[in-house]
């Protein structure tokens, strides 16, 4: 209370409402796996579009694992996903095992290793070229801005400056130089001598030759504000940078201004990083775990998948899938794991792969999805269509219905954006066996396209069968939980439970409002209680507010049954 001490009004501003809760996104998604190239065990950056993950994961262009063209699925996946309705993913890059950086040797005939500049790929990866591995290809070139002596001496230090056949560093005292007169022969020119600004540009592209990075105005001392190898190092000082640059420039220990210079201006301007793998297998138990991790710290995500996972050796795909459950399970995660079955499997097959699984933050899809290959259009050796895992179409989808609908509208029955056909068209028969075991199927449906026609999760729970059930509980926990932190730590008695309770009561009657909740009335869909019903003195003495909530959620028509006989004339209506 504000203190009074001297007669007088005194207006006050208060609340006269509940606390308000606002519902959390749920379309937000995270993908976890091998990519053509990007940083890895660093907070990944929010994509909004494919160009998006272009820039800072690469294109689809196939990986390079144990020295063979390997699909890249990861990067097919984020393509689905924006095409079915996605608008947030984050990717968390893992590398194969033993994956190593491509580079090369820009002064070759140098002494030693301390006297070489070197230029590497930033992080591990390659072509599926098995021959070179060329991930990127790098033009360095000296550029001379020509001006005077006057200009040049206001230019900041670090500044590489040309003066006739010697070189010489400004903010330097005396200015160093390449000569051995210390600056002397640059002193004594004229103020309006013609001098040259000496700068480092660099262009890289990729595999395909599509420019990827380029730089300009890097400087060649340490004391410039843009020193390349700092610029173009392996921790650079712009977060931007430290996502995007795909190179580094590394200078020996012993390689000075001037060496740097002279090793870039004798060499051969052009540099294929060449002998970068992807690896030799999949990546290892630890950067599984060490990439959902990332994905943990990020909240705003509530769906997570492994696309092309499921393609690695029976066990190997087991455990990732158990890790990418495990993470969708973690307390406050609030996240929904969709998995993949491998490819070209059998419904049998499907079977047996479920029975290993239960759980109620999980769903998964069968089976592949074909769809035109964009990499055709540009290599007419490639097949015409390739089979993409699922999980990146239908986490579209989840986000493109929730969008379209709300979380708790199923994601089926729904159109899959780009599928031209599947590896496995299941039958009626078939899904009659799979759909009870909580197996996903997708379907070509007479005139009516591509469908995703399943919405359960894999619990062997009735409460927990349907995907929108899960995810709907997943929204409302999250809601609930960043709309009322202001709570923490209030006093734990009748006025606090009924502003707690009067937000929750307020947040609900929207969501009725709106279809999620079942109810002729708001007293029929939802209650919820915040008093001493609800908290017994233990509870009180031990700092615990408990608020017991209720709903009657929409569950899905999975089953529209229409009874039809014959009747007479007459018949009541």
């Amino acid at each position: 209370m504000p203190e009074y001490l001297a007669p007088g009004v005194y207006p006050e501003e208060v609340s006269l409402r509940p606390k308000s809760i606002a519902g959390v996104g749920t379309s937000t998604t995270g993908f976890v796996g091998m990519t053509g190239r990007g940083a890895t065990g660093i907070t990944p950056p929010l994509l909004t579009s494919f160009a998006d993950f272009e820039l800072y994961y690469g294109g689809l262009d196939d990986l390079s694992i144990g020295g063979k063209s390997a699909t890249n699925y990861l990067a097919h996946a984020a393509r689905a996903f924006f095409a079915n309705g996605g608008s947030r993913l984050y990717v968390a890059r893992v590398l194969g095992a033993n994956a190593k950086p491509g580079g090369a040797t820009i002064n070759d005939d140098a002494a030693d290793d301390d006297h070489k500049v070197k230029l590497a790929a930033r992080t591990s990866g390659g072509a599926a070229d098995p021959v070179t591995h060329a991930n990127f290809t790098v033009q360095l070139a000296l550029s001379k801005l020509a001006t005077t002596k006057a200009l040049a001496m206001r230019q900041d230090p670090g500044t590489l400056v040309n003066s006739g056949d010697d070189y010489f560093v400004m903010g330097t005292d005396p200015l160093r130089t390449t000569a051995a007169d210390s600056g002397a022969a640059f002193k004594a020119l004229d103020a309006k001598s013609p001098v040259s600004i000496v700068t480092l540009s660099a262009v890289v592209r990729d595999a395909s030759g599509a420019v990827v990075a380029e730089y300009a105005g890097l400087g060649l001392d340490p004391a410039h504000a843009r020193y390349a190898p700092l610029v173009l190092g392996p921790t650079p000082p712009n977060t931007r940078d430290a996502l995007t640059n795909p190179v580094v420039l590394n200078p020996g220990s012993k390689v000075d201004t001037f060496g740097l210079r002279t090793a870039i201006e004798k060499g051969a301007g052009t540099y294929a990083l060449t002998g970068g793998s992807d690896g030799d297998g999949p990546p290892a138990d630890a950067d599984w775990d060490n990439a959902l991790n990332l994905l943990l710290n990020l909240e705003d995500i509530s769906i997570i998948a492994a696309p092309g996972s499921s393609t690695f050796e029976r066990d190997t795909a087991a455990s990732i899938n158990q890790k990418l459950i495990g993470s969708a399970e973690t307390r406050r995660a609030y996240r929904i794991a969709v998995l993949d079955t491998p490819p070209s499997m059998e419904p049998k097959d499907v079977r047996e792969l479920k029975s290993a699984l239960d759980s109620k933050y999980a769903a998964l899809y069968y089976p592949w999805i074909i769809v035109a290959n964009p990499l055709a259009s540009t290599d007419p050796t490639r097949p015409s269509t390739i089979a993409l895992p699922p999980s990146g179409f239908v986490c579209g989808i989840y986000a493109r219905t929730d969008i379209q609908r709300g979380v708790f509208k199923p994601p089926a029955n729904e159109v899959v954006t780009g599928a031209i056909g599947l590896q496995r068209d299941v039958r009626f028969g078939e899904q009659e066996v799979l759909n009870p075991l909580g197996i996903n199927c997708i379907r070509s449906l007479p005139n009516r396209g591509i469908r995703v026609w399943g919405a359960r999760t894999l619990s062997s729970d009735p409460d927990w069968t349907y995907v929108n059930v899960r995810r709907y509980f997943l929204y409302l926990e999250a809601s609930i939980d960043q709309g009322s932190q202001w709570a923490v730590f209030e006093p734990n008695g009748p006025p606090l439970w009924r502003q707690v309770r009067g937000g929750i009561i307020d947040f609900l009657r929207v969501e009725w409002a709106n279809g999620a909740l079942i109810g002729a009335t708001p007293k029929d869909a939802f209650y919820a209680h915040c008093d001493r019903t609800t908290m017994a003195q233990n509870d009180l003495d031990n700092g615990r507010m408990i608020c017991e909530i209720g709903v009657v959620v929409v569950k899905p028509a999975e089953f529209v049954i229409f009874r039809i006989g014959q009747t007479t004339i007459g018949a009541r209506d």
